[in-house]
């Protein structure tokens, strides 16, 4: 096999155009229509199912949302095979200057609209006010309420992008814990300073590391040829099993959805206590999603975004109803190949760091449900802790893994910059869990665009690299067949003079 492997689609595209356009679009989107069918039905039968009891046991729930679990299940079962194979095998494919120009460009992207999204969200919480007047009880809610200070979180942000092991990095990551040696002891930055191991994979981590391993096949090269056939061989098998589980999207979203409004509180009691707060966000999100990041996407490419999203609807949908970005990555990446024909070394390059660092909608939540906690609080916040809030809120979604809920765990890091407890993110956690669906989908569009973006800005040296690579395969090609014309003639000169001799006797 030839070490530059060709990422291009083999099969021919051009078919007739059908006599019945609608019945072939239908065909064309059967699952995604299928999947968003499965939201629908799974909020349909949550609310029936509510109304014809009073309450569900935990149990009952469980039963409900098993095979939704399951489905979810099989998604991050593939987390790790795709990310590490996909890295691999587009940066080893890649000239390593294009891969240097590809990252910067994607990373130049994510950076840009998680700050817009940060900016956009204080804007309209602002403006909206949505905790002025809306003084909330305190509950007792069970929320992550370690010692933690922002310079500790950044510097495990840091720390877990160079794993001591990597088997270890797939299970567990590290972080810093504060103790405090006495319980006189009040300054946090006294506190006695430990580590602890978290059963949560190091996704940051595995990027680095698979980044790493791919730079140095492209620079080994021919003895790495198996090494670089390897990785992509895995990723041809991580892809294939991924279109058997797709197809189960709409029934396991349709049990994840129904479990999760029967668990959910009372939603007239919690909207008439967070429905501003709940609408501000949604708004934000919405903006985000098809006004900023479409625009981007037609100023950049001069390509129709509409068409983009179209596409996109399997992806959005499994998001919405799996609430990980990160399990939702095996159908982001299909989408991108087949429906919008991304060229699947920039897909698979791009799409594994997006779901890592890019976090549109959680940046823009989390800046929200900071300003939000501060205004119900009563702590004013003045030009200096909005910064403040924008700075942390984009690096905290950086550091959020792309698991469901796991915005909660670094809006700590926010409300610790506004100098809030971390108890306050019990305010919003009635309501955490159906905006986490509704920023994971922009999350996962966030990556998408981005991706479309940079192949649309790399096409040129994009093509340069494919006819190198062809004219490298021509000539092996050519030297191949001179060789064989050289053995060729050797025999037939040796055939001559073995007959020369045979006739002598």
């Amino acid at each position: 096999m030839p070490y530059h492997h060709n990422f291009e689609e083999s099969e021919d595209r051009s078919t007739e155009p059908p006599r019945n356009k609608c019945l072939a679009c239908l065909k064309a989107n059967t699952l995604t229509i299928a999947t968003v069918t499965g939201v629908v039905i799974g909020a349909i039968v949550g609310v029936v199912l509510r109304n014809t009891r009073d309450s569900w046991s935990e149990r009952e729930i469980m039963y409900i949302g098993y095979m939704g679990n399951i489905f979810l299940r099989m998604l991050k079962c593939l987390i790790i095979p795709l990310i590490i194979a996909s890295l691999v095998s587009a940066i080893a494919s890649l000239d390593l200057s294009l891969s240097g120009k590809i990252a910067a460009r994607a990373i130049a992207y994510y950076l840009t609209t998680t700050f817009a999204a940060v900016v956009l969200g204080m804007v309209l919480v602002v403006a909206i006010k949505p905790g002025v007047g809306h003084a909330q009880k305190n509950q007792t809610l069970e929320v992550d309420s370690r010692n933690i200070t922002t310079v500790d979180t950044l510097l495990d942000l840091i720390k877990n992008m160079f794993p001591p092991n990597i088997i270890e990095a797939c299970i567990f990551q590290y972080r810093t814990k504060l103790i405090p040696t006495s319980d006189s002891q009040t300054d946090i930055f006294d506190f006695k300073i430990s580590t602890e191991v978290v059963q949560n994979t190091n996704i940051l981590g595995l990027v680095v590391a698979a980044a790493a391993v791919g730079i140095a096949i492209a620079q080994v090269g021919e003895e790495a040829q198996a090494i670089g056939n390897f990785f992509h061989g895995l990723m041809a098998v991580s892809m294939k099993i991924t279109t058997w589980v797709i197809f189960l999207s709409p029934v396991g979203i349709l049990f994840l959805v129904a479990s999760e409004v029967l668990e959910m509180d009372d939603m007239a009691s919690v909207m008439s206590s967070l429905g501003l707060y709940f609408a501000t966000v949604c708004l934000g999100l919405l903006i985000q999603g098809f006004v900023v990041l479409p625009f981007l996407y037609f100023a950049l490419t001069r390509k129709n975004p509409a068409t983009f999203v179209h596409n996109m609807g399997q992806a959005i949908a499994t998001a919405f109803g799996t609430a990980s970005s990160s399990a939702t990555l095996p159908v982001t990446i299909r989408c991108l190949e087949d429906n919008l024909g991304v060229d699947r070394r920039v897909a698979r390059f791009a799409l594994p760091i997006g779901a890592t660092i890019n976090m549109d909608g959680t940046a823009l939540y989390e800046a929200v449900a900071a300003i939000f906690i501060a205004q119900v609080r009563g702590v004013p916040l003045d030009i200096g802790h909005l910064i403040a809030i924008s700075v942390t809120a984009t690096a905290a979604s950086i550091g959020a893994a792309g698991i469901p809920q796991a915005g909660l765990v670094t809006m700590v890091m926010v409300l610790d910059t506004v100098g809030l407890p971390a108890g306050d993110v019990s305010l919003i956690l009635a309501v955490d869990w159906l905006l986490d669906r509704f920023r994971t989908a922009i999350n996962v569009m966030g990556d998408a665009f981005g991706a479309g973006i940079v192949y649309h800005r790399s096409m040129k040296e994009l093509g340069l690299l494919n006819t190198s690579t062809s004219d490298i395969s021509s000539a092996t090609e050519a030297t191949k067949l001179n060789k064989e014309k050289q053995k060729n003639g050797k025999r037939k000169d040796k055939d001559q003079d073995t007959a020369v001799e045979m006739s002598r006797f």
